[in-house]
């Protein structure tokens, strides 16, 4: 058999890059909305931050390209898709109002409070970097109906949800945007003058929402402004951030520990994503480039932690190759440097942008489905619904928090630690379905752990925060063993009366 040669570049690349280069730029507008509205100033936001990001992302699709080459190579097959790279949305919002707003709070200066987010940043890229120890493991144990579903919640609440929200933000601009997006990215429909799907749906949008005023004119000029040179400079500022971290900002560390662990288990899960759609990338591997990544980024500036992202299934929908991720790189470290990040972020509406994210939860929920055994939906199902919860704690729980305890007062604690809820549950209903019950019983003892520890229904780490958790996975671990040696007895029995009938037939033979 002839060896292929794997392209850099092939024309569904075009697509992938627009999707991919969309979701990080959609993070990266939410970024410098929400950092400028606390407090830091734009000199840092889109001087350092945005930079900084910006060489990690450079980083991690370069290498992921790389890593794609050595799959087709190995393989001997054209049609591998790189991993995607960028930032976590869960973890950016984690990041910014759980780290970067305490620290500017807490110390009073943009400064510190930066130097601090560099601190966390690169802690977390090390525990990320480390978990890559047992990240084999770990996926081999884990079934992939809880691996898929946990993240499949995650695309559903935050991804596709939550953008199908703002896409009703602009009713006629998002629906025609979506509208085309469907046609082009589901169905496979070809576009006027052979555009790609995702390119054509920004221009058309754009242009739409200026066209009927639904954009002003004005933030073309106020885009136009942030034009200029934001070199990505070295920094040891994380090494002052982590000294206050391990001093007076010691409290941190009971969400940096937990949402760095979450990071290193997204990896994780959107490695199995991508190997249950054809493309079996070593996790190992996976995990060590994500947590590298990340520190490099924060050695430039950069205050929130890259890892393997959700869209990479979008992009295998879209049969790329590893041209989108190589570009997705290039042209985010250059748009960033000439401050057409923030030009860009300013001149499309959120409504044009959104819909193309709504696509990349459908293709990831979808995913998870389709590959998985039908009997284990209800585990992917089951598996979600943390995450929902954890929408609801994270968005409203702050400002409505009243209207959320008086909706259900277990809102707040199932959204704590929701990968790991969901990720436990998938893997318990899994092993309830197949007759597995002694797992079933180790998985509630972990999750039993967890939760006496504050890495599930808790607001910060701690022991024994609030036992009623704690002691209702020992009692179902417990339920779980009986059942054990029930279906033992009941499996002994049929094998006893299956002998007996044996001898019978033999006997009257």
């Amino acid at each position: 058999m002839s060896k292929i040669i794997y392209p850099w570049f092939k024309r569904e690349d075009v697509d992938g890059f627009f999707a991919l280069f969309q979701n990080n730029l959609a993070n990266f507008v939410l970024i410098a909305v929400a950092m400028i509205s606390m407090g830091y100033p734009a000199s840092i936001v889109y001087g350092k931050v945005i930079p900084g990001a910006a060489i990690s992302v450079l980083f991690g699709n370069l290498y992921y390209a790389h890593m794609a080459g050595k799959l087709a190579k190995k393989e001997n097959r054209l049609d591998v898709t790189a991993l995607s790279y960028g930032i976590s949305t869960p973890v950016m919002f984690i990041y910014l109002f759980g780290v970067l707003k305490p620290a500017l709070e807490l110390t009073g200066d943009p400064e510190l409070g930066w130097k601090i987010g560099l601190g966390a940043c690169f802690l977390g890229g090390l525990v990320e970097a480390l978990g890559s120890i047992v990240g084999r493991w770990i996926r081999k144990h884990l079934p992939r109906a809880s691996m898929l579903g946990a993240l499949a919640g995650v695309a559903f609440a935050f991804i596709g949800g939550e953008l199908f929200f703002k896409t009703y933000e602009m009713p006629v601009i998002g629906m025609v945007v979506l509208a085309i997006i469907l046609i082009g990215l589901v169905a496979k429909k070809p576009m006027p003058f052979k555009m790609p799907a995702s390119l054509f749906a920004i221009v058309i949008g754009t242009v739409l929402a200026y066209t009927i005023g639904k954009a002003d004119a004005s933030q073309i000029s106020q885009g136009l402004s942030n034009v200029g040179f934001y070199a990505p400079l070295p920094t040891l500022g994380f090494i002052k951030g982590i000294s206050l971290l391990t001093t007076e900002m010691m409290g941190l560390f009971a969400i940096l520990l937990p949402i760095s662990i979450y990071n290193f288990i997204e990896t994780m899960n959107n490695v199995e994503a991508m190997a249950a759609a054809g493309d079996d990338y070593d996790v190992q591997e996976a995990q060590l480039a994500d947590g590298v990544g990340t520190m490099i980024g924060t050695i430039f500036g950069g205050v929130f932690p890259t890892t393997v992202y959700i869209a990479s299934i979008g992009s295998k929908w879209m049969k790329a190759g590893r041209g989108y991720s190589v570009l997705n790189g290039v042209v985010f470290l250059l748009a960033s440097t000439f401050g057409i990040i923030a030009a860009m972020s300013k001149i499309i509406p959120v409504a044009v942008i959104a819909p193309i994210l709504v696509f990349v939860g459908i293709s990831m929920v979808s995913q998870a489905f389709s590959s998985v055994e039908n009997k284990h939906y209800p585990a992917v199902v089951l598996a979600m619904f943390p995450y929902f919860a954890n929408y609801i704690m994270t968005r409203f729980n702050g400002k409505a928090e009243e209207v959320v305890s008086s909706l259900s007062s277990g809102i707040v604690p199932l959204g704590q630690g929701a990968m790991f809820t969901g990720l436990l549950w998938g893997a318990i209903l899994v092993f309830i379905i197949d007759n597995e019950f002694h797992k079933a019983a180790y998985t509630a003892v972990v999750a039993a752990i967890l939760s006496a520890t504050g890495f599930m229904h808790a607001p910060k780490l701690g022991l024994m925060l609030n036992s009623d958790y704690m002691v209702g996975y020992l009692v179902m671990g417990l339920l779980f063993i009986i059942f054990k040696f029930m279906s033992s007895t009941v499996v002994d029995e049929k094998e006893a009366q299956s002998k007996l009938q044996k001898q019978k037939h033999v006997v009257v033979k």
